[in-house]
């Protein structure tokens, strides 16, 4: 589905909400430049794709397709078509949920596809309305816009991993669950997410920023330098948190060791409690003609009498060995990927969109 066409023509002027027509004109000139936004993108709109721009087939399915794919960029000459990961903000999930967002930049024009809705397009657009410089300075300098925005709103959900983390850590030194342990496994799945979409990013940035493309501009290289400082740092930084991680696995391991000793005292403490009234219940429980405590007028208080003394001494043995340990159950810790919205590039484009819309 489309969802926004800009337009800024060699004039200055900015239109937005193109035709077709329109597009096809504004593609047929040699100044300007063009920003078509696709979202949820299906069959109809792929083959817009490859009639209106004459995107190479392989490019387009990767558009049409549902399935996440690869960070990659391809060059086909007069245009090159990227693929960029992200976070995806509009789901609330215990992982890390990504979102791609692809890019085919030429000349004078730039078509970006994703089948998410992602508040850094949406920041950038509602930009434009109020500020083109972002047009004015060429297709490459819009693209890189959408990309640095992209990876800014990464860095949110990377201060709540860390937030998440230090949460775990805490309450695997004090007492922890099974749900400790399901925390920190899917804490790690996220790094592992994280780290497989970001690393190949570098990549293309490191490319994008030697001048290897024609479409990209001598003094555009330094902005997308820029962008890849930012994923170096999302890497140490989730490299950080992976640290982190396995740091509260394995203290979560020695508490369920310590846990575990424990257990074992408890049983020793009912065993040393036990195993003497057993014996003594044992003891008078057989069946011999001459046993004279049978007879005496207070056995059987004298019996109920070693029993008590016998229990109150092995606690107090034990008590004063410190065995008895009462700890305050650790508070529940909510665990959810999900930033705050105000973190985000774009929130307050969306924000004004929801209000214009009720």
């Amino acid at each position: 589905m489309m969802r926004s066409t800009c337009y800024l023509g060699p004039d200055g002027r900015f239109e937005q909400d193109l035709s077709l027509e329109q597009i096809r004109a504004a593609l047929g000139r040699s100044g300007g430049l063009l920003w078509v936004d696709f979202c949820e993108t299906s069959e109809e709109d792929g083959s817009l794709l490859a009639e209106l721009f004459h995107f190479h087939h392989l490019a387009v399915e990767d558009c049409v397709e549902a399935q996440i794919h690869p960070p990659k960029i391809d060059d086909y000459g007069d245009h090159i078509f990227a693929i960029f990961h992200g976070v995806n903000h509009s789901v609330e999930s215990d992982i890390v949920e990504t979102a791609e967002l692809a890019l085919f930049i030429g000349n004078n024009f730039v078509v970006s596809n994703h089948n998410f809705h992602l508040y850094s397009v949406e920041g950038v657009r509602y930009q434009l309305e109020t500020d083109t410089r972002l047009m004015e300075h060429g297709a490459d300098f819009l693209a890189y816009s959408l990309i640095d925005a992209l990876v800014d709103n990464v860095l949110p959900t990377i201060d709540r991993m860390s937030d998440i983390t230090e949460s775990i850590e805490e309450e695997s030194l004090g007492k922890p669950g099974q749900d400790t342990l399901e925390s920190i496994l899917r804490l790690k799945r996220s790094v592992r997410r994280i780290h497989h979409t970001m690393v190949p990013q570098r990549e293309l940035l490191n490319r994008l920023s030697r001048g290897e493309f024609a479409v990209v501009k001598k003094e555009s290289l330094v902005f997308y330098r820029d962008v890849y400082d930012h994923l170096v740092r999302i890497e140490d930084l989730n490299l950080s948190i992976r640290d982190g991680a396995d740091n509260a696995l394995t203290t979560y391991l020695s508490s369920v060791a310590n846990r575990q000793n424990e257990t074992m005292k408890v049983l020793a403490v009912a065993g040393a409690i036990f195993l003497p009234l057993t014996l003594l219940a044992g003891i008078y429980g057989m069946n011999f003609d001459y046993m004279p405590e049978l007879h005496w007028r207070w056995a059987y208080f004298a019996v109920l009498g070693v029993v008590v003394t016998v229990t109150l001494g092995a606690l107090t043995v034990f008590w004063r060995l410190g065995w008895f340990r009462f700890r305050r159950p650790p508070a529940k810790i909510a665990r959810t990927f999900s930033v705050e919205r105000v973190r985000l590039r774009g929130h307050l484009a969306h924000a004004a969109k929801r209000q214009v819309k009720d």
